[in-house]
Protein backbone atom coordinates (compact mmCIF):
# COMPACT_ATOMS: atom_id res chain seq x y z
CA UNK A 1 0.00 0.00 0.00
CA UNK A 2 1.00 3.47 -1.29
CA UNK A 3 0.66 6.86 0.05
CA UNK A 4 -0.40 8.86 -3.30
CA UNK A 5 -1.93 11.99 -1.99
CA UNK A 6 -1.51 13.97 1.19
CA UNK A 7 -3.58 17.17 1.53
CA UNK A 8 -2.48 19.72 4.36
CA UNK A 9 -5.45 22.13 5.43
CA UNK A 10 -3.33 24.95 8.26
CA UNK A 11 -4.78 26.00 11.06
CA UNK A 12 -3.97 29.56 11.70
CA UNK A 13 -6.10 30.37 15.06
CA UNK A 14 -4.39 30.38 18.38
CA UNK A 15 -3.48 26.80 20.00
CA UNK A 16 -1.70 23.29 20.04
CA UNK A 17 -3.18 21.99 16.72
CA UNK A 18 -1.59 23.35 13.24
CA UNK A 19 -3.00 21.72 10.68
CA UNK A 20 -5.63 19.09 9.46
CA UNK A 21 -4.73 16.63 6.80
CA UNK A 22 -6.24 14.02 5.12
CA UNK A 23 -4.23 10.93 3.19
CA UNK A 24 -4.74 8.77 0.02
CA UNK A 25 -3.96 5.37 -0.26
CA UNK A 26 -3.14 3.90 -3.84
CA UNK A 27 -5.51 6.48 -5.10
CA UNK A 28 -8.29 3.91 -3.77
CA UNK A 29 -8.39 4.69 0.12
CA UNK A 30 -8.56 8.12 2.52
CA UNK A 31 -8.22 8.76 5.84
CA UNK A 32 -9.68 12.43 7.08
CA UNK A 33 -9.07 14.50 9.90
CA UNK A 34 -5.39 13.50 11.08
CA UNK A 35 -4.52 16.04 12.61
CA UNK A 36 -0.56 18.01 13.50
CA UNK A 37 0.05 18.94 16.91
CA UNK A 38 2.43 20.52 18.14
CA UNK A 39 3.91 18.69 21.70
CA UNK A 40 6.31 20.42 23.59
CA UNK A 41 9.67 19.04 21.78
CA UNK A 42 8.35 18.80 18.70
CA UNK A 43 5.26 18.27 15.88
CA UNK A 44 3.10 15.16 15.96
CA UNK A 45 0.16 13.21 14.33
CA UNK A 46 -2.83 12.40 15.87
CA UNK A 47 -4.92 9.50 14.31
CA UNK A 48 -8.60 10.54 13.66
CA UNK A 49 -10.91 9.85 16.85
CA UNK A 50 -13.87 9.55 18.26
CA UNK A 51 -15.31 10.11 22.58
CA UNK A 52 -16.50 7.18 24.29
CA UNK A 53 -19.07 8.08 26.71
CA UNK A 54 -16.65 7.37 29.23
CA UNK A 55 -14.67 10.25 28.05
CA UNK A 56 -11.79 8.52 26.96
CA UNK A 57 -10.32 8.67 23.23
CA UNK A 58 -10.54 5.64 20.25
CA UNK A 59 -8.77 6.09 17.33
CA UNK A 60 -10.92 5.36 14.47
CA UNK A 61 -8.24 4.59 11.97
CA UNK A 62 -4.53 3.96 13.13
CA UNK A 63 -1.74 1.87 11.32
CA UNK A 64 -0.93 -1.20 13.22
CA UNK A 65 2.83 -1.63 12.95
CA UNK A 66 5.36 0.76 14.16
CA UNK A 67 7.03 0.78 10.54
CA UNK A 68 3.95 2.26 9.05
CA UNK A 69 3.14 4.60 11.85
CA UNK A 70 6.54 6.06 11.63
CA UNK A 71 6.23 6.19 7.77
CA UNK A 72 3.19 8.12 8.10
CA UNK A 73 4.27 10.76 10.65
CA UNK A 74 7.37 11.28 8.33
CA UNK A 75 5.19 11.42 5.35
CA UNK A 76 2.62 13.84 6.76
CA UNK A 77 5.41 16.43 8.36
CA UNK A 78 7.39 16.55 5.40
CA UNK A 79 4.47 17.47 3.44
CA UNK A 80 3.21 19.87 6.25
CA UNK A 81 6.86 21.40 6.07
CA UNK A 82 6.27 22.17 2.37
CA UNK A 83 3.16 23.52 2.91
CA UNK A 84 4.65 25.97 5.76
CA UNK A 85 7.57 27.35 3.21
CA UNK A 86 4.83 27.80 0.16
CA UNK A 87 2.93 30.02 2.26
CA UNK A 88 4.81 31.57 5.41
CA UNK A 89 2.26 32.59 7.93
CA UNK A 90 1.18 36.31 7.74
CA UNK A 91 2.78 38.82 10.35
Amino acid sequence: MQITDIRVRKINAEGRMKAVVSVTFDDAFVVHDIKVIEGQDKLFIAMPSRKTPEGEFKDIAHPINAETRELLHDCILQKYQEVLEEAPEEE
